[in-house]
């Protein structure tokens, strides 16, 4: 069976959508991007490159949390890391602002 291949993140979204269906998984994918941004900021605000080494445990951890536990499926980013890296911030926002919901009607 051949993976299918993204030309663009506009017509990735909506599969990276498709994977997050589960609250609990969409909430700790939100919490994970927030870390993310605020540790970056943090890092780079105050020189500190510690920060900057928690990054990938707060942006991997968090959402393989929920991609293991809750939704029972494999992260899209081992197989479209750069896409899944991009949704991540687009549904972070997509929450943050409404148009997406932690909870995603069936």
């Amino acid at each position: 069976m051949s993976e299918k291949k993204f030309k663009s993140l506009k017509e990735f979204y909506p599969f990276y959508l498709s994977k997050h269906t589960n609250t609990t998984s969409r909430i700790l994918h939100f919490v994970g991007t927030g870390l993310v941004a605020l540790t970056f900021f943090t890092g780079f605000l105050f020189h500190q490159s510690l920060f900057f080494i928690a990054l990938p445990l707060f942006g991997c951890g968090f959402p393989w949390i929920g991609h293991f536990f809750f939704e029972k499926n494999k992260p899209t980013f081992f197989q479209y890391p750069i896409y899944t890296l991009a949704s991540d911030f687009l549904i972070f926002y997509d929450l943050l602002n409404g148009k997406q919901s932690f909870v995603v009607k069936k």
